[in-house]
This record gives C-alpha cells, sequence and structure tokens, in this order.
C-alpha cells in the first residue's frame, strides 16, 4: 500500500530492470530514543522479508542518506530514483542532499505516500483552518483515494543480491537514548498494525463518534504508530473504515474528518510554514496575545524534569504524563489539556512549546510528526499532542480574553470532570510508589 513503491515498480517494469528498495538509517533523529527505532526497525525486518518474496532486494545502508545513497546508485548502475515525501525539514533536506550528489543522467522523482490528496495537489498555500482546506481534500479524494493494485513478484532479478542484515548490530549502532524503552501494548510491523485496524472496526468503531474524547472508553482506533512509520497507510485505514458507513456513519465521517481532513492540514501547515515547530509560525493575533500575557504571573512554575516525571500538583495531568511514559501514548483528549497546562506552568510561550515537543517526541510513539507539531485533537490516537494548536492557537481561532492565555482557548481541570470519570483516569495511571 504505498504509491511510491507502486511507483518504482512500474518504472522498472517498464524499463524491464530490476528493482532495489533502500532505507537509510541514520544513528539519531531529533529526541527520538530506541523506543521509536526498536519499533521502526522491528518494522523495517518485515519489510526485508516480503521484499524477499517479491524478487526485490532491500538494503539496509547505515548513514546519512547524502553519504551513502549516491554511492549506492553508482555501485549498482540504478537509472532512477523514487522517494517517499515528508514536509518536515530535515527529511527534505534528506531529499536535497541527495539530489545534489546523484549523476546528472539519473532521474529522481518524489511521491507522497504519506498523504491521501498529495501534499502540493491538496493546497498551493498554507490554509487557514480545516474550513478552508476541507472543500479542496473531499474534491479530490475521488481521484485519490482508490484501492492500491498490488506489488507484483518481479520479473527481473538483479544481478547481485543484497547483502545479508545484522539486525542486531544495526540495533546496536544507535546513538539514542536507551532508558525509554520500547512498549509492549504495541506489536510492530504491519501484519500487527492491520491486526489493530481489523479491531478497531469490529470493536471500537461503532463508540468512536460518541466516545472518541473520554479516556476512559476503549474508542479510538490506536493506529498512529503504524500509520506514522508507514507500516500501514491511512489510505487503507479509510477505505476498510468506510465500508462500514451504512451501519457507523457518524464514526466514520469523524474518522475520515480527523484522520484525512485534520491530518492532511497538519502537513500543510508543516510543508508551507518553515516555523511549523516554533511560536514565530503562529498566526499574527496568536503571538500578538501571547505577547502581551507573557509576563503575567503564572500560579505555579515546573522545571522540565517535574513534568517529564509528573510530580506537578494536578493529578489528572500526571496521570497523562505517566501514560505517555509508561505507554508512548497519551489519550487524543488529554493531549489538549496536557499541553495547555504546560503553557499555564511555564515561563514563556517559547518555553512551553519547547518543552511540550520534547516531552512529545521523546515519548509519544508517533511523535516528531506533523500532527504532534499542530494537530487537532486526532482520531489516529494515540493522536499527536498538537503543540501550537494547543499552545499557540493554530487552526483554532480567539477566545474571550484571560491571564496568561490571552485569546488561546483555555482548559481547566473542572471542564474534564464536567466530560469524563477524571477520578477513575487517575487512579489507572497513578504514580507507582
Amino acid at each position: 500500500d504505498n504509491w511510491a513503491f507502486l511507483y518504482a515498480q512500474r518504472l522498472a517494469l517498464k524499463q524491464e530492470l530490476p528493482l532495489h528498495v533502500c532505507f537509510c538509517l541514520v544513528p539519531k533523529f531529533l529526541d527520538a530514543t530506541i523506543r521509536h527505532y526498536g519499533f521502526m526497525l522491528r518494522g523495517l525486518q518485515e519489510v526485508a522479508e516480503e521484499c524477499a518474496e517479491l524478487n526485490i532486494p532491500f538494503h539496509l545502508l547505515l548513514g546519512y542518506a547524502k553519504d551513502v545513497l549516491p554511492t549506492f546508485v553508482v555501485e549498482h548502475g540504478v537509472g532512477g530514483l523514487v522517494t517517499d515525501f515528508c514536509p518536515l525539514r530535515i527529511p527534505r533536506q534528506w531529499v536535497e542532499d541527495v539530489r545534489e550528489r546523484l549523476p546528472e543522467d539519473v532521474p529522481f522523482a518524489q511521491v507522497d505516500a504519506h498523504n491521501i490528496v498529495p501534499c502540493w495537489v491538496a493546497s498551493p498555500k498554507q490554509e487557514y483552518s480545516a474550513r478552508t482546506i476541507r472543500g479542496k481534500i473531499h474534491a479530490q479524494l475521488p481521484e485519490f483515494l482508490t484501492e492500491f493494485p498490488p506489488v507484483i513478484r518481479h520479473p527481473y532479478p538483479p544481478s547481485c543480491p543484497a547483502e545479508p542484515i545484522a539486525w542486531e548490530a544495526c540495533y546496536s549502532s544507535l546513538q539514542v537514548d536507551r532508558t525509554v524503552k520500547e512498549v509492549e501494548w504495541a506489536t510492530p510491523g504491519t501484519a500487527a498494525g492491520l491486526a489493530v485496524l481489523q479491531s478497531f472496526i469490529m470493536e471500537r468503531l461503532k463508540s468512536f463518534g460518541s466516545h472518541r474524547n473520554d479516556p476512559n472508553k476503549a474508542a479510538l482506533s490506536n493506529l498512529s504508530p503504524w500509520f506514522h512509520f508507514g507500516q500501514v497507510s491511512t489510505q487503507r485505514a479509510i477505505l476498510e473504515v468506510q465500508k462500514h458507513r451504512g451501519k457507523y456513519k457518524e464514526s466514520v465521517d469523524v474518522f475520515v474528518e480527523e484522520a484525512v481532513v485534520r491530518r492532511e492540514l497538519a502537513e500543510n501547515f508543516c510543508y508551507y510554514n518553515e516555523n511549523y515547530d516554533s511560536v514565530q509560525g503562529a498566526y499574527d493575533w496568536a503571538q500578538t496575545t501571547l505577547k502581551l500575557h507573557a509576563k503575567d504571573k503564572r500560579p505555579f512554575l515546573y522545571k522540565l524534569q517535574e513534568l517529564e516525571q509528573g510530580t506537578t500538583h494536578d493529578p489528572l495531568w500526571n496521570a497523562a504524563q505517566l501514560q505517555m511514559v509508561r505507554e508512548g501514548k497519551m489519550h487524543g483528549f488529554l493531549r489538549m489539556y496536557w499541553a495547555k497546562k504546560i503553557l499555564e506552568w511555564t515561563r514563556s510561550p517559547e518555553e512551553a512549546l519547547r518543552f511540550a515537543i520534547y516531552l512529545n517526541d521523546r515519548y509519544e510513539l508517533d511523535g516528531r510528526d506533523p500532527n504532534g507539531y499542530v494537530g487537532k485533537v486526532d482520531a489516529l490516537s494515540p493522536s499527536p499532542a498538537g503543540c501550537l494548536w494547543s499552545i499557540c492557537g493554530i487552526h483554532d481561532q480567539g477566545w474571550a480574553e484571560r491571564a496568561i492565555f490571552g485569546k488561546i482557548r483555555y482548559m481547566n481541570y473542572a471542564g474534564c470532570k464536567r466530560k469524563f470519570d477524571v477520578g477513575q483516569f487517575e487512579r489507572r495511571y497513578a504514580p507507582r510508589m
């Protein structure tokens, strides 16, 4: 279920050439830990096995793409290169670096296999909100939301097979923090991810529309780790979920809104706004209101370490933080509350955003993702924190003015108590003595 892979195979078949798949494994990436790398590497092992069955060699190249890929292209006499798409600045820089170093006669194509409507096709500019992008995306779904043709067993074998991959050695070579342990609830790989999709459809989809904002109810898809690492395609999830519209119309419509419109709105923001992870990326009204209230007295001030350990005065906030630390996910509704409280309890909006992104990227399985920087409460739950939505009002509107928040939407403990049984959630993720 990968349009970049399908396009590459189509080119290879047309030219009657072998097809190679390469993955460049970088030793570290932002605040990713062994929790993230372990999930990714085990998923890649499954990809390597599937490729072998399809007569397509899979190569795991150690190092940055600019250092290892052009050499590979030359040594293997590669005739063309196809890559996937990510709107974040570091992966975009990787693509540019490779482009500059490729031999001039090797064409290089990029396919957005990440979104259903390709990011640059959905809109040519940064969209203001879900309201302004929704119609553009829905108008193009008939063209792009189609069934995938299969990747076939490749008829042109390579002249040299792929080197055997020493997976354990790759694992050991990583320069990442190993104290954030891998999680037990989420098994990496496409087979496991598709099983989670099926369990969502059979068991949780019926209550998704009505109970997705209740952290005590099992109503979310839990698919975001597999989406984030490309192990399950969002398009596949939408195709499968839509088959049940007749039975669960409300839930299916809400899922499409969040997994397509909201998710692709976040991609749009990161693609067209280079300040997608800083206060400078916020709208003028939000920057103004935050600046105006930056010196307001905070009721509590916490250091990063206190937040990380979940030792604030607020038992609900602590429970949400500990859920993320232990499970690599936090319930989507609580991610909004969590990020907004960080704004309230730190010295400045800039510090709040820095802390929120650090914690999100370090502990969430789906961290370092456009939705983590921007997205609103999200169907894919565990859904990304939406740090800029929560702290800087991106894709939101101005609300009644108050201390610290200015016109940024406010959330508090009492509001959560009206929505769900706060005590039940706090007990479930109480600090371990």
